[in-house]
């Protein structure tokens, strides 16, 4: 299975983009957001691949973040979101827009996606609500691996402080989105070691402003 791709850029489409490796043209598909931050044609670039395998083809979805990767296997889990219903989706919606809107079951921001119906982009708010904060806020903090691998423990143990604080914004009243986007901006500012006092402390700071 391929992981990752670099080399430099041949062509860029509508919905892919041709990435020639070696003098080997890989067509990978992305999202309109991924495809618009790639450089001029022949430069280099690197792109985190996520392979799908089928009877009849084998597809290479690209991705410059590894928050919108996963954001893309997420989307891919629930019932009637193809690879193209997840790319139109982190098309119009930043990773942390997305896990905002989920957190917040704004089905009008998710159903802004080309052929993201009103009951599909439900389907997708209500089945994700509970995984929404993990993805955003262990991708907001430092200790990302390189190319996009697992955070290690200590890190694993930083974002579940962060969801903690998360849920303490929430006992005070806030919105669960606005309180996954405050908790983000202050565990990227204060880094991964910040204790739960701080990071709600600042959390409410960045509400403040």
């Amino acid at each position: 299975m391929i992981g990752k791709l670099s080399g430099r850029i041949d062509s860029v489409g509508e919905e892919h983009a041709l990435l020639d490796v070696g003098g080997v043209g890989y067509l990978v598909f992305a999202s309109g957001r991924t495809l618009a931050q790639l450089p001029p044609r022949g430069e280099a670039a690197s792109l985190l691949i996520e392979t799908q395998v089928r009877e009849d083809y084998i597809h290479l979805y690209g991705f410059l973040e590894a928050a919108e990767r996963d954001w893309f296997r997420l989307l891919s889990t629930v019932q009637g979101v193809g690879s193209r219903s997840a790319l139109a989706i982190l098309s119009v919606l930043s990773p942390l827009q997305l896990a905002q809107a989920i957190a917040a079951q704004d089905k009008a921001a998710v159903s802004r996606a080309n052929g993201v119906g009103p009951k599909l982009a439900a389907r997708i708010c209500s089945e994700l609500k509970d995984k929404a904060g993990r993805i955003v806020l262990s991708a907001e903090l430092p200790g990302r691996g390189a190319g996009g691998t697992a955070p290690s423990a200590p890190n694993a143990a930083a974002a579940a402080a962060a969801e903690d604080a998360v849920s303490a914004l929430e006992a005070l009243g806030y919105r669960r989105g606005e309180a996954f986007a405050a908790v983000a901006q202050a565990a990227r500012a204060l880094g991964g070691e910040a204790p739960l006092e701080s990071l709600i402390k600042a959390s409410l700071q960045e509400l403040a402003t």
